[in-house]
């Protein structure tokens, strides 16, 4: 018992450790690819790293918090925190709460004060799915009482989510969900038949708007229209072709000069391949994996399955946005708008993977 003990604490160890180590990565990053961008329109290049200081201040505040909260009542207010999250979420569709930033009502805009309430939608939806699972172990035969309530659940966040727009947010959470509920076991025939679903409802939500398809038609073939739609991923596929093996050396980016935009955000990864090169990427490649695998490693030494579940959920979703995030920047899927966790700027994404992180944290010490 002492060993389990002191061994599942070593991998939280490292798995924080992982964690610190990739938000330290984040604000070098953060920096060498916005001080252009930030001094000619902020006059101040460090601009977004002060803005992003002030995320990991506010996330360490979560981090905790989360970490004190006590887990029964997580598990008892899953069903509340997640209709709290699908109505704060909702509230962006409402133009006077919202504020649009590239077309998208992503953000609650009140008394001033602007979040993006998905990125709290993520945590809640993950509690629940693993409330859900464990709750319903014994209906698992039934459809109707088993799997029938989440499609309805997970049907009324893609509406929410897919009205502000958010494709890539909604496409990466049920895919979450789905693998939650393969990891755990679930009925295979009824995931089979969740995905032979989803195949024609994502070709017909990708029909039904224009941009979509644009995307996909870029993504095909960026050099159709090298200085319109396909200049972003072409000049993104430049910077990660200009680091060969060892980069330009950090600070020296020549894609950041207005070339590459998002370039601190959704592209970061470009100009962390232009200014390390290869190995720099093999580097934050295997920290991603070693996350993942930490993650993994870690879930299945908890105890209370509604722990697992979750543990396995948060590691699941933080691998999926990054593989997603590295797939765009590479011209391996279209754009999604989704960004590199821990790493790419963004104050609510980060306060809300530190949000995880405390949530983990409580997860494993409330194990023991």
């Amino acid at each position: 018992m002492i060993l389990s003990k002191k061994k599942i604490r070593r991998d939280l160890h490292i798995f924080l450790g992982i964690v610190a180590l990739l938000i330290l990565i984040g604000f070098v990053f953060i920096y060498s690819s916005s001080s252009v961008y930030a001094l000619e329109k902020h006059e101040d290049a460090t601009y977004f790293v002060k803005r992003q200081l002030i995320g990991l201040i506010v996330g360490f505040i979560g981090l905790i918090m989360a970490r004190l909260i006590p887990l029964a009542a997580i598990k008892r207010t899953s069903p509340l925190l997640l209709l709290v999250s699908l109505f704060l979420t909702a509230l962006t569709l409402i133009d006077k709460f919202a504020r649009h930033i590239h077309g998208s009502s992503r953000w609650l805009n009140i008394g001033g004060f602007a979040f993006q309430p998905s990125e709290l939608l993520k945590i809640a939806l993950i509690f629940y799915v693993a409330y859900f699972i464990v709750r319903k172990e014994k209906e698992r035969p039934s459809f109707m009482r088993s799997m029938l309530p989440l499609l309805v659940i997970l049907g009324i966040t893609a509406l929410i989510l897919l009205s502000q727009p958010d494709f890539g947010l909604t496409v990466t959470l049920i895919a979450t969900v789905v693998l939650m509920l393969f990891v755990t076991q679930y009925q295979v025939k009824y995931l089979l038949f969740l995905l032979i679903g989803a195949i024609p409802a994502t070709i017909g939500l990708i029909i039904m708007r224009p941009y979509r398809i644009a995307r996909v038609l870029t993504f095909l073939n960026p050099w159709a229209d090298p200085k319109g739609s396909g200049f972003q991923i072409i000049q993104s596929l430049i910077a990660i072709g200009s680091g060969g093996i060892f980069g330009l050396g950090i600070g020296e980016s020549k894609q950041k000069f207005f070339y590459l935009p998002m370039q601190h955000t959704d592209f970061i990864f470009s100009i962390i391949a232009e200014e390390t090169g290869f190995v720099g990427v093999c580097v934050l490649v295997f920290l991603f994996i070693a996350l993942l695998y930490m993650g993994l490693r870690i879930a299945w030494q908890l105890k209370d399955h509604f722990s697992t579940i979750a543990m396995i959920g948060f590691t699941l979703l933080i691998s999926l946005q990054a593989a997603i995030n590295l797939a765009v920047t590479t011209g391996l899927a279209p754009t999604k708008g989704i960004g590199l966790p821990f790493i790419s700027y963004g104050n609510t994404a980060l306060v809300c993977a530190l949000l995880m992180v405390g949530l983990v944290m409580n997860m494993v010490n409330n194990d023991q």
